[in-house]
């Protein structure tokens, strides 16, 4: 963190760093972490035993008509993480926020996967 970084991003990282303490993806087990962004939000299935990431979803893939920084589209790729995470086999997943509040976009993004299969 530079001394450059907002005061609300710090607040974020270190909100992070306290939840990935806790927070660890197996291969049978992945961690999936969420980011958001003003524009976009993001998802990926990460085990951290093996530093690879097995499937990952965003909002970049929807059109732009359809909207990329609302609930909807967060909706849309909570619902194409877990299409992505049934083709890798993964059923269980663990939920990393990322320092977010389950709130929001968040929140629906995690309630979209939730309704697709995943279990958390």
């Amino acid at each position: 963190m530079s001394s450059k970084t907002n005061p609300r991003t710090r607040s974020r990282l270190r909100r992070q760093t306290r939840i990935r303490k806790k927070i660890v993806g197996t291969a049978a087990r992945p961690r999936l972490s969420v980011f958001r962004s003003a524009k976009h939000i993001y998802a990926q299935l990460i085990d951290d035993d093996a530093g690879q990431t097995l499937a990952a979803a965003s909002s970049l893939k929807l059109g732009a008509k359809d909207g990329t920084g609302n609930c909807d589209a967060a909706t849309k790729v909570g619902a194409l993480i877990a299409e992505s995470a049934k083709a890798a086999g993964c059923e269980h997943v663990v939920f990393d926020r990322n320092g977010f509040k389950y709130h929001g976009r968040v929140k629906a993004l995690a309630e979209a996967a939730r309704e697709a299969g995943l279990s958390f």
